[in-house]
């Protein structure tokens, strides 16, 4: 599962915010199930940063932002986030060189996602 959290960012808050997403991180990665992780920066826009963060599952993931270095160093990081969606499930990768491997969704689908629509009970 991959976690991408977009920030914007002035540049006079720029080594503030840097300092506690490094605290953030560490927090996070101190956390079982956490993969990788990364601070980063658009190289054409310097108010644009990210941190994105990898998840053996959406559990893991939700079972670390209960932790308490994670209230304490990660939560009021992650609030300053763009509202937007930031959880996504993994569909298919490669491995360089490698071929594509699909994986399937661990989300319920939705009835019209299972080719019918529940017809109404007209009772």
């Amino acid at each position: 599962m991959l976690v991408l959290n977009r920030f914007a960012i002035q540049p006079d808050a720029a080594d503030s915010f840097v300092e506690r997403a490094h605290a953030a991180l560490t927090a996070l990665a101190a956390r079982p199930g956490y993969r990788s992780g990364r601070l980063t920066r658009a190289l054409d826009e310097p108010t644009a940063w990210t941190l994105v963060t990898e998840w053996e599952s959406v559990g893991t993931y939700r079972r670390a932002l209960g932790a308490f270095d994670v209230k304490v160093h990660a939560t009021p990081l992650l609030a300053q986030c763009l509202d937007e969606p930031s959880a996504f499930e993994t569909l298919a990768e490669a491995a360089p060189g490698g071929a594509v491997v699909v994986t399937a969704s661990d989300r319920a689908p939705a009835p019209w996602e299972q080719g019918h629509i529940a017809a109404a009970d007209p009772h």
